[in-house]
């Protein structure tokens, strides 16, 4: 492993020691490749993913728009998602990625959608 991506393993490690999903407030994970970004409502008590969402979704990848445009749409998706499941409020996780760009676009785009947290 390289030095950037030993880091972030710290920070994502460090940020998992303070937070952690229920099914009732679940964590919503970000993970953020080169090319797409993916979200997941996670409940941590049952080990189980309640919904997810990434930028390779038919009607995400299918628009047109830059990964910040598209980041946006995903958090907007899994906020659809979340309010179906009866879900309104959660804990954020950006797995040890800086809270801007991308990440923080899915964070808007959750918060626009009507996620609270």
């Amino acid at each position: 492993m390289n030095v950037k991506s030993l880091r972030r393993q710290r920070i994502k490690y460090t940020i998992r020691k303070k937070i952690s999903g229920s099914a009732q407030l679940p964590r919503l994970s970000v993970f953020r490749s080169n090319t797409d970004i993916y979200v997941q409502l996670i409940d941590d008590v049952n080990g189980a993913t309640l919904a997810a969402a990434s930028s390779r979704d038919k009607d995400i990848a299918a628009q047109k728009g830059t990964k910040s445009e598209k980041s946006k749409m995903v958090g907007e998706s899994i906020a659809k998602k979340a309010i179906a499941l009866g879900l309104s409020t959660c804990v954020f996780d950006r797995g040890g990625f800086l809270y801007h760009g991308r990440v923080k676009a899915v964070a808007e785009g959750a918060r626009e959608g009507g996620l609270k947290f």
